[in-house]
């Protein structure tokens, strides 16, 4: 709704400079302020004054507003009278005869009015959601390691890098107590806010789960239930949960559904560490098997989500796991973390266009105590 007031004379704020001649009108809260100054005399300007101004005042009650301006001296030219539109108008001037309308609200006016606001209420419905999602992406970050549980013999690390803000792939290091470290990578069905929130909870189950349980099997079974338990009936994770025993340098893990893991031996042969067991959270009645690797000094193992092998170049070819397992030899003298950032460059540069989905890489290497 529009209101507006008229005031005029020298050196009121906001005002032209000491002594000239000008009326200003101004809504109520000082947004918008029209001022109507006195030109210099002879000037293009000087020559337009008492004619129309072609400026026109919008109010919501046009007859309430009509009455208060009269009363306060406004000169009008006539009284209200109906446009064809339906609006009600009339025309008043200032003190050196330049006109100005004064009209109600039409269908048209109104038509306007309404769809600002809605822009500014769309506007800021936007800007609440931005801010919602960077906090969601705040948090989201926290639940990815913050500390590396310390291995004499194993140098690992891992990296998220979400297509959007927030995204349904996790990894995590644990500390299984007994020299142990647990190594974990999942990747949740669906995008966005919906698998971060499914992420969180598988997270919370399987760290819930670790202090609670001994062995993997039913460390995993345990896992399953919960999820399943929490979550709708079409909400999965794959899952890939290892176990690395430090003095042992035994390698125990379940591939619930997931990707297979890479094992480059020392000598360069390669092994796969292929599914063990069902994806996690779909079904009751659940169970794996585990596999189990010694490693040795100079073995490298790459845990990967899809958002790596499925990267595509402008002529849609995938990176896929060979490029992968290429890249791996290619870098692999690096430390994990160097490895990492190799690993994650090549794929970069492989697909160069927008990233569709999340990339994350766990890498642990084998290495002398």
């Amino acid at each position: 709704m529009f209101d507006v007031r008229l005031e005029s004379g020298p050196g009121l704020r906001p005002g032209p400079p000491s002594g000239d001649r000008w009326l200003g009108v101004a809504l109520p809260d000082g947004s918008t302020f029209l001022l109507l100054i006195t030109p210099e005399s002879d000037s293009e300007d000087d020559e337009r004054i008492g004619r129309p101004s072609r400026v026109v005042f919008a109010t919501e009650d046009v007859a309430a507003k009509f009455r208060e301006w009269s009363e306060r001296g406004v000169r009008f030219h006539h009284p209200l009278r109906q446009q064809t539109s339906g609006a009600m108008f009339t025309v008043f001037e200032d003190l050196d005869g330049n006109t100005f309308a004064l009209t109600g609200f039409d269908d048209l006016t109104r038509g306007v009015e309404a769809g600002r606001r809605e822009a500014a209420e769309k506007l800021e419905s936007e800007r609440r959601a931005r801010q919602e999602m960077e906090i969601a992406k705040q948090v989201q970050a926290r639940l990815f390691p913050q500390s590396l549980p310390s291995i004499r013999t194993l140098d690992y690390g891992g990296v998220c890098i979400q297509a959007r803000q927030v995204g349904g792939d996790y990894y995590d290091f644990l500390n299984l107590g007994g020299e142990r470290l647990g190594l974990v990578i999942g990747d949740i069905s669906g995008k966005g806010i919906a698998a971060a929130l499914l992420m969180a909870n598988l997270q919370a189950n399987v760290r819930q789960c670790a202090i609670a349980l001994d062995q993997p099997e039913p460390l995993l079974r345990a896992v399953n239930k919960l999820f399943y338990d929490n979550t709708s009936d079409s909400s999965y994770a794959t899952l890939f949960f290892a176990e690395y025993n430090d003095t042992q340098r035994r390698f125990r893990y379940a591939n619930c559904g997931h990707l297979s893991g890479l094992l480059l031996r020392g000598d360069d042969t390669l092994e796969r560490l292929d599914s063990t067991g069902m994806v996690v959270g779909l079904f009751k009645e659940w169970s794996c098997s585990i596999g189990e690797r010694r490693l040795l000094p100079g073995d490298t193992i790459a845990l990967y989500t899809d958002g790596i092998t499925e990267s595509f170049n402008e002529e849609g070819e995938e990176f896929g796991e060979q490029r992968l397992i290429e890249s791996m030899r290619c870098h692999r003298h690096r430390p994990a973390l160097a490895l990492i950032e190799a690993v994650v460059n090549d794929v970069e540069r492989f697909s160069l266009q927008e990233q569709h989905d999340d990339i994350t890489l766990v890498v642990a290497k084998c290495i002398g105590a």
